[in-house]
Order: structure tokens, then C-alpha cells, then sequence
């Protein structure tokens, strides 16, 4: 993926704004490439470990703030990457602070990435999981099933609609990842609809996943996933 973000015009010593760089596993790669960096992160405590993380690297900057709230500084960016976190950024601001962020040509580089039907989640499967979720989150929408990748629209309308950039370009990956039980159970645990969960019917919930993987699987599944890079330039 970074070898395509550079492919797209994205030179050594190229300035770069990242919006959410979370503990700064993407942004070791970035930084590895020798771009010059800025990292946007809300969270302090993230921040610190993308500090730690980002030591051995001097043209990298983490700062602590919200994007929506961040003075932009007066040296404009080449290009604004985000990855897998841009959604979170107010709708009202994050494309139009991202081209003000930007110099004129520059590019705006959003990473999603989507849980897809593969490896062990096969229809059998996500069908049962749903059952455990059904039972005990009652949020749990009914008729859920996973999308192929060819299903994920490619999407750029909320940047041309904009008028501020031009047509994106998308690139794609496949991929997948083993996870044990238990690193699937710790898994599950970072994601903020099972934290919400009160702990009696969270507990449930992953003991009867637990169950599930253990009995019928062998105590190991394999997740697919859909990484997309999505890549647009400031035209105005």
C-alpha cells in the first residue's frame, strides 16, 4: 500500500499531514520512506506510544489535539493521509480542512479498510456467530451477512462533491489474518460496541464465541479483509 501511495507521486521528503495516527504503526512506514511528518492524534495516551514508537525518526512530529480543532501551520502539506480514521472526523470539516490543509496538486490519501466473507467466515459461520450476538446484544440488527469485496462500492462522491478534489483512484488488497481464541477475545474487546456492553451480557457474549471457536473450529479462525487506499488531489 505504501509502495502505491508513493507510486502516486509521493517522493522521499515529501511533507505529510496524518490525521489520527493512533500509536503510529502506519506511520512508521511513512516515515520509513523519508517523508517529513506531522501527526494529528486525539487520544494523549496513544500520542505517547506513537512518540515512543516515532523516536528514531526526526522529521516526524506527533501532536496531541483534535483535527476538527488543530491550527493548521503556515507551510502548506503535500498530502493528507489518514488511515482508518478519517470517518471519525466531523463530516462538516475533514474534506474541506484537508484541502486547506493541502497544497494546490497536493493529495488527500484515506485508508478504509472492511471485514469481508473469507477464510473461516464462511456463510456457516458468520451465521452462527450472529446467533451468539443476537442473543445477547440486543443492537444486533437481524439478516446481517458479510459482503465480498467486489459488493464495497468504491467511493469518492463525498471529495468531488466537495468541488475541492478531483476524481479519486482506489487500490485495493486482500488479506488475511489467524487469530487463537483468546487473541480474538481480545480482539473483540477493543471494539467500543462490546466495551459498552454492560459486563454481564459481555461476558456472555464472549464465552459463547469462545464456545463456538473452540468446539467447532479447532479453537483458531481466519478473518478476510479489504484494505482500500483511496487517493485524490486538490484541484481547487
Amino acid at each position: 500500500m505504501f509502495d502505491d501511495l508513493a507510486a502516486a507521486g509521493v517522493a522521499p521528503g515529501a511533507r505529510v499531514l496524518e490525521i489520527g495516527c493512533g500509536t503510529g504503526q502506519a506511520t512508521v512506514s511513512l516515515a520509513e520512506r523519508g517523508y517529513r511528518i506531522v501527526a494529528v492524534e486525539l487520544g494523549a495516551d496513544m500520542a505517547a506510544v506513537a512518540r515512543r514508537n516515532l523516536a528514531p525518526f526526526d522529521a516526524v512530529e506527533v501532536v496531541t489535539a483534535a483535527f476538527e480543532e488543530w491550527p493548521l501551520p503556515g507551510e502548506p502539506f503535500d498530502v493528507v493521509f489518514s488511515a482508518t480514521a478519517f470517518h471519525w472526523i466531523d463530516p462538516a470539516v475533514r474534506v474541506s480542512k484537508s484541502a486547506d490543509a493541502l497544497r494546490l496538486g497536493g493529495l488527500l490519501a484515506t485508508v478504509g479498510t472492511h471485514h469481508i466473507a473469507g477464510g473461516t467466515w464462511t456463510e456457516a459461520f458468520f451465521v452462527e456467530i450472529q446467533k451468539c450476538y443476537q442473543r445477547f446484544d440486543p443492537s444486533t440488527p437481524p439478516g446481517l451477512r458479510l459482503e465480498t469485496a467486489r459488493d464495497i462500492v468504491e467511493d469518492d462522491r463525498e471529495l468531488t462533491s466537495s468541488g475541492l478534489f478531483g476524481p479519486a483512484t482506489f487500490c485495493r488488497y486482500e488479506w488475511e489474518l489467524p487469530y487463537s481464541t483468546a487473541d480474538y477475545l481480545d480482539l473483540l474487546l477493543t471494539y467500543s460496541g462490546h466495551r459498552a456492553l454492560p459486563d454481564v451480557r459481555r461476558n456472555a457474549l464472549l464465552s459463547s464465541i469462545a464456545r463456538l471457536i473452540d468446539v467447532d473450529y479447532g479453537g483458531q479462525i481466519v478473518k478476510r479483509h479489504l484494505t482500500e487506499l483511496r487517493i485524490a488531489q486538490r484541484v481547487r
